[in-house]
């Protein structure tokens, strides 16, 4: 699936310092007040207009959304019944920019976003940019707690992985790689951005394409759901090539958390006679859940008992969301019919 890739030949063959035409592609599911919202941020970038082209990749919606994608000049794509690896693929195989930005629906980015882009690629060594999601500013507690746990970017630095929600590629590179693996519900990601840095090019974290995440989930029980669709491809990824320090704790924690869990469940069913047990396989996962609230803590700009608890609440949500994600496969299809 992969093949060499010269980033100075794409450079020469943009031009040199010519400015490069940007495709962006979105992919959507009946989610078409937040594709409106989302188009509408795009619209307002300062890049010429001339130079960039909308593809929106519909998954077979109902609600309106391809009539919404027209309404901004987007090139819709009916696309139903596929994953969304599999969508932007195809959109992307569609795109004629220099410069495949990837864009989720539920996102809006900033005024400067696209001239950002641009301006990372420049460099022939970038094959990619983006950035930490962020929360809505007027979120709801766990939408501020979860986006702690997220972190920040900032600043302009090199990174081993960035969000397909929130990312420009160099289309020379992403066909290089053959695009995202189609066979990953999740973690799609991931594996594309080893597969690019495994050609030799370098991914850009940068604060200036910051994206607002309107999708990020605003309660305990929208994490834990997130967290179990997410997770379930987590190690099948992360055991795909080299392990970097980064992505250690990922796949260690969710399994001692099985482990954990499992210590209580025998409890249960022995019942009296293994407290015990019981005891110390929960107090272990609130261990592990504690590193991480700890930290969400770092992140937060003010540090309150009650935004300490809030870190705790949600960082168990997450690792337990991630344990069971393990051993309880859960589709997209699902979770999208449990959180509605």
């Amino acid at each position: 699936m992969q093949s060499s890739y010269n980033a100075a030949d794409d450079a020469r063959a943009r031009g040199g310092s010519a400015l490069p035409r940007i495709s962006i592609v979105i992919p959507v599911l009946n989610d078409a007040a937040r594709l409106a919202r989302c188009l509408a941020s795009i619209d307002a970038n300062t890049y010429p207009r001339e130079l960039r082209e909308i593809i929106v990749a519909d998954n077979g919606s109902t609600d309106g959304s391809r009539d919404v994608a027209g309404l901004f000049g987007a090139m819709v794509l009916n696309l139903p019944g596929i994953n969304v690896a599999n969508m932007r693929n195809e959109a992307a195989r569609a795109a004629t920019g220099d410069i495949v930005a990837f864009v989720d629906a539920d996102h809006e980015i900033v005024p400067q976003w696209l001239e950002r882009a641009a301006a990372s690629l420049a460099d022939p060594s970038v094959v990619g940019a983006g950035a930490a999601y962020s929360a809505p500013p007027d979120g709801r507690w766990v939408q501020q707690e979860y986006n702690a746990l997220r972190g920040p970017t900032r600043g302009r630095a090199e990174t081993e992985w960035l969000g397909s929600g929130n990312l420009a590629v160099r289309r020379s590179a992403f066909q290089a790689v053959g695009g995202f693996d189609a066979t990953l519900e999740t973690c799609e990601d991931v594996d594309l951005c080893r597969r690019l840095r495994a050609t030799g090019g370098r991914l850009i974290a940068d604060e200036g394409l910051k994206s607002v995440h309107m999708g990020d989930p605003d309660s305990l029980t929208a994490i834990l759901r997130g967290e179990l669709w997410r997770g379930r491809n987590n190690l099948r990824v992360s055991l795909r090539g080299p392990l970097s320090l980064r992505a250690v704790p990922s796949v260690v924690i969710p399994i001692l958390d099985v482990f954990f869990l499992a210590m209580c469940v025998v409890a249960v069913i022995v019942r009296g006679r293994a407290l015990w047990l019981a005891a110390a396989g929960a107090g272990a996962f609130m261990a592990l859940s504690l590193l991480r609230a700890a930290k969400i803590s770092a992140n937060l700009e003010r540090r309150r008992p009650a935004d300490l608890a809030g870190a705790f609440a949600v960082a168990t949500a997450y690792d337990l969301g991630r344990a069971l994600a393990l051993v309880v496969p859960v589709s997209h299809g699902l979770r999208r019919r449990r959180a509605a």
